[in-house]
């Protein structure tokens, strides 16, 4: 794809991995318990072989978009590595990404069928040892903003207390670029969960500017107990269609802008997006904006992989082109509408002069969250 002049250069940092999805043909009327059952053969289609992960998520994602982006993340120097590292080739995009000797890239099995929310079978691999040294500031400081995603999946930087990922994030603030950070949720099992998050978070959002999870990863690390009373409502459905607009997400919004971060966007699933400020904000037009946006219904559904990631990248873009808070809001909704349409993260996105056509012409949207 060719940029525009005058592209401002995004660095999108952190995870990755090679995404290995399965094509389930099951009718989705199914209970989840009878489709994957112990001693089941179930027969599925051919297997998607996809990037996967925030670098590959948002970072093709801005790319398709049309922003000028490169990728930085490391692969072990394996088969899954080398048609990683060949995939970010043939997609044209920038990036900086070393096939190191002895260790494993990451990957992850994307279990969806249809009728259900996806889970994921993930080894993190050389994701673990990724950290500040492998970050090429030379690069970054040539940047006007910098993402990374998914600490809670890389042990450097979610050990000590996040040592690593405030040390991170501070070098580039030095730098002057503007900042966003990510999440994905984490095991209960895993030494992520021990980890202090609201300590973490604490130190870490003073110096990003776009604080982006979702609504679950962050009530999970600042509310448990509300985490769990949000489980134990939804019964095993999909938490966001139980939540409140005003006790829910607003009230983990307020607390996030409260450990220093500039602007809160949560993703809410399929009820869409919220996105809060703070008061006096960098950016013009920007202070004290409370706003929430309804999903957009999609075409079709087939997967939802990486939809949330994708719609950061629409937001981020939208965001360096100068737009309103609201318009980079309604943008980064659809384009999690449009990444859903096809089974990696990036083949369904559609650039923003298609999307704001089907907004103008009166794209569905989904009005289910509760005030």
């Amino acid at each position: 794809m060719k940029y525009q002049k005058g592209n401002k250069k995004v660095i999108v940092a952190g995870h990755i991995s090679l995404d290995i999805t399965p094509v389930f043909h099951n009718s989705g009327e199914q209970k989840f318990s009878a489709l994957l059952r112990p001693g089941k053969l179930l027969r599925v289609g051919k297997a998607q072989i996809s990037t996967g992960g925030a670098v590959s998520n948002t970072g093709l994602g801005l790319h398709t978009l049309g922003a000028d982006v490169l990728l930085m993340a490391k692969v072990g120097n394996d088969d899954f590595g080398l048609i990683l590292k060949e995939k970010i080739r043939q997609s044209g995009c920038e990036s900086s990404i070393p096939a190191v000797e002895g260790e494993s890239t990451s990957y992850t099995v994307v279990i969806a069928p249809k009728g259900f929310d996806r889970f994921f079978i993930h080894d993190p691999g050389c994701n673990d040892t990724f950290c500040c040294g492998d970050v090429d500031f030379e690069q970054v400081s040539g940047a006007s903003h910098f993402h990374f995603g998914y600490p809670t999946l890389m042990r450097r930087f979610y050990e000590n207390n996040g040592e690593e990922l405030v040390c991170l994030f501070r070098k580039i603030k030095e730098l002057s670029l503007t900042t966003s950070l990510d999440l994905t949720s984490v095991d209960p099992d895993s030494e992520a969960a021990g980890c202090d998050w609201e300590r973490i978070l604490a130190s870490v959002l003073p110096y990003v500017d776009f604080f982006v999870p979702s609504i679950e990863e962050l009530g999970y690390m600042l509310d448990r107990e509300l985490y769990d009373k949000w489980q134990e409502r939804a019964g095993g459905d999909d938490v966001t269609s139980i939540l409140s607009l005003s006790e829910d997400v607003e009230a983990l919004a307020d607390r996030a802008l409260s450990l220093g971060a500039k602007a809160v966007l949560l993703k809410c699933g399929a009820t869409g997006m919220y996105l809060k400020t703070a008061p006096e904000h960098f950016l013009e037009g920007w202070g004290g904006i409370a706003c929430f946006q309804n999903s957009f219904v999609p075409d079709r559904v087939l997967s939802a992989t990486g939809a949330g990631d994708t719609s950061i990248a629409a937001f981020i873009k939208a965001m360096l082109d100068g737009l309103r808070p609201e318009e980079c809001l309604e943008l980064a909704a659809a384009t999690g509408a449009s990444c859903v349409t096809a089974y990696d993260a990036v083949s369904g996105l559609l650039p923003f002069e298609v999307l704001r056509e089907k907004i103008q012409s009166g794209w569905e949207q989904q009005n289910i969250i509760r005030p």
